[in-house]
């Protein structure tokens, strides 16, 4: 589980995003990270007996640092007001899929897949979609996986309006490769953040995206 004070600790820098607020509450951050670092380790631990391609990870280089890029943002709040821990087989930051969770109170949510990857990966993997449909299909319509899901929740925002060159409209996999983006996530209402169960729950829901973070990785490096 995740302290109390971890979550009031964000509750307030909500209010507060401020460098001379932070620097007087600095130590509080300091004691809300390493919590956030214990329940990334923990996570990462029990995942590890389901994909086991994790098992070379830091925990404490699975978090995003908490100072923003404020350099091309009109919004110059100089800090991030969530904690997130994000890791795949290739760590934090690379061209594969995999798991993350984002600790914002009222906005929590945990889920994976790859989010906007370069050209190259998204050709592999629409390609991928394309000839192994029958797979991809029973990957995000198991009961577990709808239930956890309830739809697959690819971003929308991120689709194209026209199918791309050398594909047709009445593919039956169109709406799939059409998008630029293959994230589904689910979000996680407040009161679980403090519950004993908590690791146990985000990494029942990784391990059911657990085959689609295969299939998008298969594709990616095929």
């Amino acid at each position: 589980m995740l302290s109390k004070q971890t979550i009031q600790f964000l509750k307030d820098l909500k209010k507060n995003n401020t460098k001379e607020w932070f620097e007087k509450n600095k130590k509080v951050y300091e004691t809300a990270k390493q919590d956030f670092i214990a329940l990334t380790t923990d996570v990462i631990s029990k995942l590890n007996k389901i994909d086991t391609t994790l098992s070379h990870l830091e925990p404490k280089k699975c978090i995003f640092r908490i100072n923003r890029d404020v350099r091309f943002s009109k919004d110059k709040s100089p800090y991030k007001t969530n904690f997130g821990m994000s890791f795949s087989k290739a760590g934090k930051s690379s061209l594969v899929a995999g798991y993350y969770f984002h600790l914002e109170p009222g906005q929590c949510f945990v889920g994976g897949g790859i989010y906007m990857p370069m050209p190259d990966e998204v050709k592999k993997i629409r390609q991928e979609i394309d000839y192994n449909f029958t797979d991809f299909k029973k990957t995000i319509s198991s009961k577990k996986f709808v239930g956890t899901f309830n739809t697959l929740d690819f971003s929308k925002e991120y689709t194209l309006i026209r199918p791309p060159k050398g594909y047709d409209e009445t593919n039956e996999a169109i709406d799939y490769i059409k998008l630029k983006s293959w994230v589904a996530t689910t979000k996680i209402n407040d009161e679980d953040l403090v519950s004993k169960d908590l690791s146990k729950k985000v990494v029942s829901v990784f391990e059911t995206i657990y085959p689609l973070i295969r299939f998008l990785n298969n594709a990616v490096e095929g």
